[in-house]
């Protein structure tokens, strides 16, 4: 990370309409700081002035603020006297990051395999750091159809069972989900591991064979191809040898990789061994946003944000990934944020 020239960036930081959500962000930010875990996190932190007692200090004093303030004035007032921004320097050195959007999905499952409920979620294999190198790929794991992980060493590991492929492929990406069981429970389940391969985005995939326009790439779009060649399945899915296990979780918001709940829109992923674990952050990127006639905008968007997450394809200093809720309309919104931006870390003056 650099130093930001911040003239430009602090008139453009202004309180949120949700005041308590972002202030409870910033606490579920200061419970990961307190632990064993972000003091091990930070030893290890590659910015000897970034360390964890001042992103916590920063973090406190940014929670008063927004409690605080009267003003968006105010507020920025505030922010420029004592604090300091840290750019990152993205992927060409300059500043430019890919943003993406991800979310909770919420689907239908069995705790029980059916005839219709056929396509499991795994555990963790208690095995897996053992496992030798390089890992089983998807396709050895269940197959090309998706069934097979029963005759293999996934077998006896099955978590719950989804009765679609693509769905339970879509919960491996988004890392976790919501599922509804045909017995009246509900049932969420989070991130607890995955196979040593790189992630392969198979809507890349499809765009790059022509299947689907570039600019139309979205995860609705996907979706809908997928429905219509149910049997480009079998080729498409294990183009991802990425394989993702699951723990059951409790109820509530989904879990980040710190051990702590993510919130809609406050929320983001990025590069853990680069960027710092649990600090204020601020986002200007285009947003889409729908119009009250149902149609889609791209609105310039800055936000104050905490970095709470990772993910499978958030590498480096320029991938960005903004949690935005739970269910089918997040999704429509988290498969359509594909852009570039900039992204600021806040900290208090040395």
């Amino acid at each position: 990370m650099t130093r930001a020239t911040a003239a430009a960036v602090w008139p453009t930081l202004v309180l949120p309409e949700d005041r308590q959500a972002l202030m409870q962000a910033i606490s579920y930010s200061l419970d990961y700081l307190a632990t064993p875990r972000a003091a091990a996190d930070y030893q290890n932190y590659p910015v000897p002035e970034i360390t964890r007692d001042r992103v916590w200090r920063s973090l406190q004093r940014l929670r008063q603020l927004v409690a605080t303030s009267s003003s968006d004035r105010a507020f920025q007032a505030a922010l420029r006297q004592e604090f300091v921004l840290y750019e990152s320097v993205g992927s060409d050195g300059e500043g430019t990051v890919d943003y993406t959007g991800y979310f909770e999905p919420q689907y239908r499952a069995s705790a029980l395999p059916t005839a219709e409920y056929r396509y499991p979620l795994y555990r963790r294999p208690p095995t897996l750091d053992s496992w030798p190198q390089p890992h089983p790929t998807r396709l050895e794991l269940e197959g090309a159809d998706g069934l097979a992980g029963s005759r293999g060493p996934l077998a006896g590991l099955e978590l719950v069972w989804m009765a679609s492929r693509l769905e339970a492929f879509l919960v491996q990406v988004q890392g976790s989900a919501k599922l509804q069981l045909t017995n009246g429970q509900t049932m969420s389940v989070g991130y607890a591991g995955r196979t040593e391969y790189p992630y392969t985005s198979i809507g890349r995939a499809l765009v790059n064979d022509g299947k689907i326009a570039e600019d139309e790439l979205s995860l609705p779009n996907l979706v809908t191809y997928f429905e219509a060649h149910p049997e480009d399945l079998d080729r498409y899915l294990p183009q991802n040898q990425r394989f993702i296990f699951f723990r059951e979780g409790r109820d509530g918001p989904p879990m980040g990789t710190l051990n702590v709940p993510v919130t809609a829109g406050y929320s983001i992923a990025t590069d853990k061994s680069l960027l710092p674990p649990g600090a204020i952050a601020a986002i200007q990127v285009a947003l889409p946003q729908q119009t009250s006639q149902g149609n889609w905008i791209s609105q310039p968007t800055t936000r104050l944000v905490l970095d709470q997450d990772t993910g499978g394809a958030i590498l480096g200093p320029g991938r960005v990934d903004l949690f935005v809720g739970s269910g089918p309309q997040a999704g429509d919104l988290a498969g359509r944020i594909n852009t570039s931006g900039q992204l600021y870390f806040l900290l208090l003056r040395p």
